[in-house]
């Protein structure tokens, strides 16, 4: 074969390359690693999927809501979907949101198990996932023992800071209530495989401790969330308990409260005998706005609002102008009672 025909072949070969190369090149995807993975930038009109577990419940109505207006502001095309309880439904509905060509996930996940086959059909789908309140890892089902670089970017509040808020103001009040430490117990009532609802608990018995002035014993009790799940669970312990007469509740969420403190009344607890600090306050302005005594005495009010129209933000910076997620962003929080509660602007459900 003549050197001139090699030549032609060798140049035809690498032109063959470089339309190949300039074809890839044109889709305006990059090759990444991790559940981040994306487009470098999306030309003409975004569209991102809103994933949420119990979306009926009023914080995650907020957090919807908050996504909506915020995707109206900057022109995004938003799909919220419910995702109710359902592990199964989770998987589903991540891959026909991404079937349907939606540029970005955004998750709440049910239970945090199927973190990890969410998180690979995402990167396989090169479609980058953000996670809003709860963690999920890329590894394995336990966010708790994940490695650092193996945690999803999620959107949200800072457990440690707001179970710490929750731990002072319970101490404030059993300071206030001048119980004894010897007839009182605290109950701290969480899901306990969701990572965020342990550092929630944890950071409420360490600032109560430190502020107590006292050393009261701790009960842990595990829930499934709910206000009947924590009252089913929480009325055992009491029943369990019978010398014990003043108790404090607290837990990962406004429903393990609520659901404790109706279990204290059902036993015949009165108000004056129950001190809860709620987490949320969609819930616990429920017995403030009926003006009768509560064990509900406060909650931290955390707006999901506030986290929808964040995590919205932060997709969109990421798709439109290739910026990194942050490993964590946090919204604001405030503690309420019965006297401000209304003025900070809570929604009851």
């Amino acid at each position: 074969m003549s050197s001139s025909r090699l030549s032609r072949r060798a140049a035809a070969a690498v032109g063959l390359v470089l339309t190949l190369g300039l074809t890839a090149c044109s889709t305006g995807r990059e090759s990444t690693t991790g559940a981040d993975a994306a487009p470098s930038t999306v030309s003409g009109k975004i569209s991102m999927t809103y994933l949420q577990k119990q979306g009926d419940q009023e914080y995650f109505i907020g957090e919807a809501a908050g996504a909506k207006a915020k995707a109206a502001e900057l022109g995004v095309d938003l799909k919220v979907v419910n995702l109710g309880n359902d592990a199964n439904k989770t998987v589903s509905e991540v891959q026909s949101a991404i079937a349907q060509k939606s540029n970005g996930l955004i998750i709440v996940v049910p239970d945090p198990a199927v973190g990890p086959q969410v998180a690979q059909t995402a990167k396989d789908a090169n479609t980058p996932l953000l996670t809003s309140d709860d963690q999920i890892c890329t590894s394995g089902p336990d966010p708790s023992k994940c490695a650092a670089d193996g945690l999803v970017a999620r959107i949200g509040f800072s457990g440690a800071q707001m179970g710490g808020e929750v731990g002072k103001r319970a101490a404030e009040e059993f300071k206030k209530a001048g119980w004894s430490a010897a007839d009182t117990r605290v109950i701290s009532a969480w899901k306990q495989d969701v990572t965020v609802c342990g550092d929630r608990v944890k950071a409420a018995k360490d600032a109560f401790n430190g502020a107590a002035g006292a050393t009261v014993q701790n009960i842990d009790v595990a829930t499934d969330n709910t206000p009947t799940g924590a009252q089913d669970k929480i009325a055992a312990t009491v029943t369990a308990n019978a010398g014990v007469k003043h108790w404090v509740v607290w837990g990962c969420n406004d429903e393990n409260v609520q659901g404790g403190v109706t279990a204290l009344q059902n036993a015949g607890f009165s108000a004056d005998n129950v001190i809860g600090v709620g987490l949320g306050a969609y819930l616990a302005c429920k017995s403030w706005g009926a003006g009768k005594p509560s064990g509900m005495k406060a909650a931290l009010f955390i707006n999901g609002s506030d986290v929808g129209a964040l995590a919205v933000q932060t997709m969109y910076d990421k798709l439109k102008n290739a910026k990194d997620f942050p490993k964590e962003a946090f919204a604001p929080t405030k503690m309420v009672d019965a006297s401000n509660w209304q003025a900070s602007g809570v929604k009851c459900s």
